[in-house]
């Protein structure tokens, strides 16, 4: 099956194009991780191959956004060189009515979370499949942990009424470790009713780097559709 006859693809490369699009030159970029993101990674390296876009500067949130950008010819750069984002580009797991996302599916969330709470504007790129009601309701809250805290952060989050369950690596032994060397606990909460207050609960204890709920953080939530087979996007 190609592209053109895949109409879930075709709408990601979509999305991705509508979020490239808002770039404009002279711009400092956040580089989010994941299969949506990546394309609007393509499409800004080729904005600037046709000379539509200059002077673009990307800060990666995840080795895998790093590797794509150098293939797709954008310069990056780092916090320690930049004094702000101008904008950034990024997918999420879930995205309630707020605006509020659960964040963490490819383990990145941490340095996503530095890099888009840094952004004056902060894009979200998903399709309809994430949209909910509630957050919680289909994906699992991500927990990122220093190794040795391991078992002392599974028990005060089961007194907090979670489920943690250690992700294991797929095509790998033993646990998935993210891009900082920790590992990452997959929580299930049977209803996230104060998202704000969950987040700092959690980030409180210790040995906890950081957590998948992004509160009050995303300014605009672009949503792919296929409808009756053709995508489209919309503003959420």
């Amino acid at each position: 099956m190609t592209a053109e006859q895949d109409p879930i693809k075709v709408m990601k490369q979509e999305v991705g194009k509508a979020a490239a699009a808002r770039v404009q030159s002279g711009a400092i970029v956040g580089l989010g991780t994941g299969s949506t993101t990546a394309y609007a990674i393509e499409y800004l390296g080729q904005r600037i191959k046709s000379g539509e876009l200059k002077d673009i500067l990307g800060i990666p949130t995840s080795f895998q956004a790093s590797v794509l950008a150098k293939q797709y010819g954008i310069p990056l750069t780092t916090l320690d060189e930049v004094d702000h984002i101008d904008i950034a580009i990024d997918g999420a797991d879930e995205v309630d009515p707020q605006k509020n996302l659960i964040k963490g599916g490819g383990a990145a969330h941490t340095r996503e979370k530095v890099v888009d709470a840094l952004a004056d504007l902060f894009i979200v790129v998903v399709d309809s499949s994430k949209l909910v009601d509630k957050l919680g309701s289909t994906f699992l809250l991500p927990v990122e942990v220093i190794p040795m805290a391991m078992t002392p952060v599974m028990r005060a989050i089961e007194k907090l009424g979670g489920k943690p369950e250690l992700r294991m690596g797929v095509k790998k032994a033993g646990p998935v470790i993210t891009d900082q060397g920790n590992m990452v606990i997959d929580v299930k909460f049977d209803s996230i009713d104060h998202p704000a207050e969950l987040e700092k609960t959690l980030n409180n204890i210790p040995g906890v780097l950081e957590n998948g709920l992004f509160v009050g953080v995303t300014d605009i939530v672009l949503v792919g559709e296929v409808k009756d087979g053709q995508p489209s996007v919309r503003e959420f």
